[in-house]
């Protein structure tokens, strides 16, 4: 059966028209790919790329910068993702800059993010590879937490145990919180302390006190404290020793002349020693004595010699005129 003119016009309108289509939906495509625009390529290696694929997007700072052009595995730890940005962008991303691979929301592809480097340095150029930092994978993050149940399940189940054993009332919490006579032992037991607490307490104030006092300068340590009185006591220290030393010095004498004495020197053992010499001694002063009476009596009769009396009689008037004022 022949298709009539406007089955004809109708089909082309349908071809032309999904023809329309798929052109501008490849053209909205590749212009959020990038692909029409001038583009740069540069690397970033990783350990791991955690799912990511060719044509993901390439953000900078939040914005879509390029496109993952290539995925090359250097080796077991080692991989290499080349990236196309967009030459716009390109002189905004220095050479400090840092890769990471994030996913694109919660369940969304994965991408790789750019985050800007500290400080300033010079823009990156075709080829230069920047650094790059794994974050935490899920898979790490579920594995972790994971292993932190499986810990909380067991602590979970020892808390139960240990909660059970203090209310049947064993072990030492069980026995204090169930056994009276304990708890009103334990009850008396603080009230001692807090009364000890508050004597050493006092104790401490009235120790506090006495240290405050000892500056005081009524009291003993208070005067020893006293510079005045501690260069009166240094004078006097000096004194006693000088005298000790004089002391010292008389005290060396004195056993030098008794030892002399012992030894037959010097004048007192001559005199305690010998017998001669103390009855001449004894003789001698009773011939002074005897002459002493003698000159007593040549005076006397001197007094009654017709000669010298009239000297002796103005002696005598000369004192009684002396005595009389």
């Amino acid at each position: 059966m022949e298709k009539t003119n406007a089955q004809k016009i109708q089909l082309g309108f349908f071809v032309l028209l999904g023809t329309l289509l798929f052109v501008t939906a490849v053209y909205f495509v590749g212009k959020k790919q990038n692909m029409f625009g001038k583009q740069t390529q540069i690397s970033a290696i990783f350990n791991n790329v955690n799912g990511l694929q060719l044509g993901n997007n390439v953000r900078y700072s939040g914005i879509n910068a390029g496109t993952v052009k290539n995925i090359e595995m250097i080796n077991d730890t080692t991989i290499q993702v080349d990236m196309l940005i967009n030459s716009k962008i390109l002189p905004h991303i220095r050479k400090n800059a840092i890769a990471t691979i994030s996913s694109d929301g919660l369940v969304g592809n994965m991408i790789i993010n750019i985050m800007p480097g500290e400080g300033n340095a010079e823009p990156v150029k075709s080829g230069d590879v920047i650094q790059s930092f794994s974050r935490v994978r899920t898979d790490d993050i579920l594995k972790t937490l994971n292993v932190t149940n499986e810990n909380a399940a067991i602590l979970t189940a020892d808390l139960i145990k240990i909660t059970k054993e203090i209310t049947d009332g064993k072990g030492t919490i069980g026995l204090l919180l169930n056994d009276k006579e304990m708890a009103n032992d334990l009850k008396e037991t603080l009230n001692y302390l807090k009364i000890t607490s508050k004597g050493t307490s006092e104790s401490v104030a009235n120790l506090k006190q006495l240290i405050g006092s000892l500056n005081n300068k009524n009291n003993v340590v208070g005067v020893v404290n006293d510079t005045m009185v501690a260069q009166k006591i240094k004078h006097i220290v000096f004194n006693l020793e000088k005298t000790s030393t004089g002391i010292d010095s008389v005290v060396d004498n004195l056993n030098t002349t008794i030892l002399n004495a012992k030894q037959g020197k010097g004048a007192i053992n001559y005199l305690s020693n010998d017998p001669k010499l103390v009855q001449k001694i004894d003789s001698t002063m009773t011939n002074i004595n005897k002459a002493s009476i003698q000159l007593n009596q040549n005076l006397e009769a001197l007094k009654h010699n017709i000669f010298f009396r009239g000297y002796f009689k103005k002696q005598e008037k000369l004192k009684q005129k002396q005595i009389k004022p």
